[in-house]
């Protein structure tokens, strides 16, 4: 009789342990594999180049350049203290970059990686940074400064400053002229108009707070913020207006979507993806909660294979914004379960 409750105990570990191993089997993702980067220090945002298919990583004072189709480190573009942001523009051959540091743009072949052009006089640390192909025009968002400083894609000259009402954080653009971009401290979305560089409408996101991540689906005109209270908010692009809201992990900082399988993607800094399927435009549910890595808070998705990429290194030690062990900065590379 002694032993009935160690027979029942390891009966219900071994029901636990087939529970979670049922859960980990049900995962729709997989660890394709890990890409090793050099340099050490502090990352943010990173960016598929879909029709070379490279990718482009930010890290400390470079950006780091990946062969896809290799998985391999290819080239190093140095000098870009600070470094936040990558906007592809394929059409003029051109990768332009924030450095948020010296509040400057570096412009960079999308072939060779060589300097184009240094764009100095910048707002204050230009974060976010977007090409609007319809324009011809570059947006960097300044964070220190609350405006956006407007490039000209063609030239590399300073033409505009728009004022913003907050602290600007990620932006998309439809490729019908409008710029939409989340207001961190305010928790609203404006409008920009980037032939006339106005802002032309802004909106509260309301229950969202401090929007990061910004992702669009073009179709059907829906704006999806990752929020610091834990939730992403799912707006109408066009009414502007928050439609519903959906719960994602802790110390989000990027987002993503995938228009040819509805999915968006949350990178969250705990150490979790979270897979948001799209029901139809009003409608999303959670699919699961990937395991990623502590630190993995940005994010991409590759549009053509499906892979998803975020940037990560092993954490030292201690609270808030932790620091990286050298040697350690890396991509996790995600794939779909065929």
């Amino acid at each position: 009789m002694k032993k009935a409750p160690l027979f029942f105990g390891c009966m219900i570990l071994m029901t636990c342990f087939s529970s979670w191993n049922a859960q980990a089997q049900k995962s729709e993702y997989k660890l394709a594999k890990t890409i090793q980067l050099t340099n050490d220090g502090g990352w943010d945002y990173l960016t598929v180049d879909e029709v070379n298919q490279k990718l482009f990583v930010s890290h400390s004072s470079q950006v780091n350049v990946v062969d896809l189709k290799t998985g391999e480190q290819i080239a190093v573009i140095p000098s870009t203290e600070g470094v936040h942001g990558i906007a592809i523009a394929n059409d003029l051959n051109k990768a332009f970059i924030s450095c948020g540091k010296d509040s400057s743009v570096t412009v960079v072949d999308l072939n060779t990686f060589k300097l184009i052009a240094k764009v100095t006089g910048t707002g204050k640390n230009p974060d976010a940074i977007l090409y609007d192909p319809f324009s011809k025009k570059v947006f960097t968002f300044n964070g220190r400064s609350s405006n956006s400083t407007v490039i000209d894609a063609v030239t590399s000259k300073i033409i505009a400053t728009i004022p913003l009402t907050g602290k600007p954080e990620f932006s998309q653009a439809d490729g019908k002229g409008k710029i939409y971009v989340n207001i961190e401290d305010k928790s609203t979305i404006a409008i920009i108009n980037s032939v006339t560089m106005k802002v032309e409408k802004e909106w509260s996101i309301t229950p969202g707070e401090e929007p990061s991540g910004l992702a669009l689906d073009n179709v059907n005109h829906r704006l999806f913020s990752v929020c610091g209270n834990k939730i992403m908010t799912i707006s109408d692009a066009i009414a502007g207006k928050v439609i519903t809201t959906v719960p994602i992990g802790d110390g989000c900082d990027g987002v993503a979507f995938d228009p040819a399988t509805k999915r968006i993607f949350a990178s969250n800094g705990e150490g979790k993806m979270t897979v948001v399927q799209q029901v139809n435009a009003d409608q999303y549910k959670v699919v699961e909660n990937f395991p990623t890595q502590q630190g993995a808070r940005t994010i991409t998705v590759n549009k053509t294979t499906h892979h998803i990429y975020l940037p990560t290194a092993e954490l030292l030690p201690g609270e808030g914004r932790r620091q990286s062990k050298p040697n350690t900065f890396k991509v996790l590379d995600i794939e779909p379960v065929k």
